[in-house]
């Protein structure tokens, strides 16, 4: 099959992957089994076969190979047998780890975090993403030239070695560091640019409310629910990498711009953490995070629990959060119960709008416990500062008492300090 020239991913070869995890004291073979499945998943998206899977149980990993000497002789007869390409272990794998393996082994062995990286570099649509995910994948692979002067390319195996930037493995690193930079820069002007429309909105009064989640929790269905934004949404991991903005009127009358952004995933690689910062800033910078679980999986809470330790990574643990248990039309019971255990919570169905009503619902009475609306008494003659209150808030209603004009008008701190001395003292 001919390659689409829009993608990065090669349908006609489907390598054979041989997945690797280890158990370490502070750790459980029932948390392993979970992350391996996942890792699989990650695998298959990335379009390549698990033929097998080898876990060891060791105090710590060895310092050459991760593995001990006589694991990783097993782990060879294991891939001659299935004609395995590629060896992919669920933990990161130093530099020297991964040289060291690839000689014993005689084929390619990469991490969890090579996998998304591809993954990513597979999705990127626009000139932003791909320049995130370019620089991600730069930082990921510069320790790793070779200093024979191979690069990553000229291994068997494909996944990890490809996207966005991967002719630089075939340059000195010297040039390999210069389009870093380069990168970096094109990065920092995107968010310059982002901090002037962020500072427009926030002149304009607009909340923002951010759609956070586990990959496939189901949040680009959402937003094309409420919004009707007809944004990309299939059952499948890593659709949504770049945000994308709606605005929605709520039923008081004042405008919310709702944001999808890129799913979580647990152990989510530093080096896309550090490329995507300007993306994740509306995370970090939004008035609510509507944080979307699938309530059908279940992983449900350990999904909770991976996408909590992101925020907490990006800066954004404490901005105020509403739990939302999504695709309560596949398992009704489990959607519920999820609701009752997480007091605060709702669940709901993006793909048959139970429940969405009432999410806005909510959405609105969280975001006025932010900004509360206040009621300003303020001379039906002063026609400049009605204007001002207009430009300065959400107005909820006016009416005209006497000479007078009572607006309830919804205000953040810095706005309801400008009007303090119009407050309606009843």
């Amino acid at each position: 099959m001919t390659q689409h020239p829009t993608t990065l991913i090669d349908r006609s070869f489907r390598e054979k992957i041989v997945l690797v995890g280890m158990v370490f004291p502070d750790s459980s073979p029932e948390q392993l089994d979970r992350d391996l499945e996942e890792l699989a998943l990650l695998v298959d998206t990335a379009g390549a076969d698990v033929m097998a899977t080898v876990i060891q149980r060791r105090d710590r990993p060895d310092p050459a190979t991760f593995l001990g000497s006589g694991k990783v002789e097993e782990l060879h007869q294991i891939c001659l047998a299935v004609d395995a390409d590629t060896v992919v272990f669920d933990h990161n794998l130093s530099p020297a780890q991964q040289r060291n393996l690839e000689k014993a082994l005689g084929r390619t062995a990469i991490d969890r975090t090579a996998v998304i990286l591809d993954i990513f570099a597979q999705n990127a649509r626009s000139p932003e993403g791909k320049a995130q995910v370019e620089l991600a994948l730069l930082r990921y692979r510069l320790p790793r030239l070779r200093r024979s002067g191979a690069s990553l390319a000229q291994q068997s195996g494909v996944i990890g070695t490809r996207g966005p930037g991967e002719t630089q493995l075939e340059v000195d690193r010297r040039r390999l560091v210069n389009r870093m930079l380069k990168l970096e820069r094109n990065l920092e002007e995107i968010e310059r640019t982002r901090d002037i429309q962020r500072a427009s909105r926030q002149r304009g009064r607009h909340r923002e409310v951010t759609l956070v989640g586990y990959t496939n929790a189901g949040k680009s269905s959402l937003l094309n629910r409420l919004t009707h934004a007809d944004v990309p949404a299939e059952d499948r991991l890593f659709v949504t990498l770049d945000p994308r903005t709606r605005q929605y009127a709520m039923p008081g009358g004042e405008t919310v711009l709702f944001t999808d952004t890129v799913g979580f995933i647990s152990k989510l690689p530093h080096e896309l953490v550090r490329a995507f910062k300007s993306t994740l800033d509306s995370v970090r910078f939004a008035d609510l995070l509507v944080h979307v679980v699938d309530a059908s999986s279940e992983l449900a809470e350990a999904h909770i629990e991976a996408v909590q330790t992101v925020l907490d990574d990006i800066g954004a643990g404490e901005v105020p959060q509403l739990l939302v248990f999504n695709k309560a039309d596949k398992n009704p019971e489990a959607a519920r119960a999820l609701a009752e255990r997480f007091e605060g919570s709702l669940f709901i169905s993006a793909a048959t709008g139970l429940g969405c009503e009432q999410l806005i619902s909510t959405v609105g009475d969280r975001l006025r416990e932010r900004d509360r609306a206040v009621t300003l008494r303020i001379p039906a003659a002063r026609g400049d500062l009605l204007a001002q209150v207009h430009r300065e808030g959400d107005v909820l209603g006016k009416e005209v008492d006497g000479t007078d004009v009572v607006v309830r008008v919804v205000l953040d701190e810095a706005a309801q300090a400008l009007f303090d001395q119009w407050r309606n003292p009843s």
